[in-house]
């Protein structure tokens, strides 16, 4: 298979997520959902779905809330984009295994994609618009993809303060060393936290009546030490904080990290505090 069309600016984004790091998450797909599940149903209230409807899935990953927005909207038709070739393969399988049939998925960089014009109702992205290089560029294209009057819904994540799970990642991990927080503005996880930057970036779109509703979940990931563990060790974010010790020091780290997570266990496994924006507006 061909590999899709990029802007260059997002060209490690592609090397990144057609990679190791989308091999994890394909790998991994039932523990993501579980880690997201408790905010399934507030983001689809949110939504308001109504059928017939067509619907767009940005950086739809492997495919859960694509398939759900699909069942909403039959007789609609929902369509998924991802830069992940093994994530898409989780989705087409788990859309055909569910018998959704009202589904695509295509693997494309959102930022450049030709989408038909006005050819959506309604955007979801479900934690998957924060990672582009040009944000501008691509929520300009992902707002031409709307008809008039269509509108769009977004959870991203807020500032890593408000995010329990991010900070005891990051303290676990330090190992004495001063960790920098990312550029606020830089592809990544939070990028999309400041919500004065995010109405800036949705007007300056075409969208107007933006509006962040902060939204708090727990955030599970897994039920007990071995399956938390085995989950969160191989997490993108994690190898990126041990990458640059040696091997003595990345095996302290990863045993710092293992006892940090039995301390934070429940009898319902390992939930930590999480913390959203649900971004919502419509196209002029």
């Amino acid at each position: 298979m061909n590999a899709p069309r990029v802007d260059p600016a997002n060209a490690e984004s592609l090397r990144s997520w057609d990679g190791t790091d989308g091999d994890y998450w394909a790998t991994n797909a039932d523990a993501f959902d579980a880690t997201l599940a408790a905010y399934m149903e507030p983001f689809f209230d949110a939504a308001d779905l109504r059928p017939a409807e067509r619907v767009l899935d940005i950086g739809c990953g492997c495919g859960r809330a694509t398939i759900d927005a699909a069942r909403r909207t039959s007789p609609g038709r929902a369509m998924g984009v991802d830069l992940s070739a093994a994530m898409l393969d989780v989705a087409r399988h788990r859309a055909q295994a569910e018998q959704v049939a009202n589904i695509e998925f295509v693997q494309a960089d959102a930022q450049v994609y030709h989408f038909e014009p006005g050819g959506f109702d309604v955007v979801l992205s479900r934690f998957g618009v924060m990672f582009f290089a040009d944000p501008p560029a691509a929520f300009a294209n992902i707002a031409r993809a709307l008809r008039p009057g269509g509108r769009v819904l977004f959870a991203v994540w807020q500032a890593p303060a408000q995010n329990t799970w991010m900070q005891v990642l990051r303290e676990s991990l330090a190992m004495g060393r001063d960790l920098p927080a990312p550029p606020p503005d830089a592809p990544g996880p939070t990028s999309l936290a400041d919500p004065d930057r995010v109405r800036h970036l949705l007007t300056g779109a075409g969208l107007h009546k933006v509006k962040l509703t902060g939204v708090r979940q727990p955030a599970c990931f897994g039920t007990d030490l071995d399956s938390a563990y085995e989950f969160v060790s191989g997490q993108p974010c994690v190898r990126f904080l041990l990458k640059d010790l040696d091997d003595a020091a990345r095996t302290e780290g990863l045993a710092a990290l293992r006892a940090t997570i039995a301390e934070h266990l429940t009898p319902d496994g390992l939930l930590l505090d999480s913390a959203a924006w649900f971004v919502t507006a419509v196209r002029h």
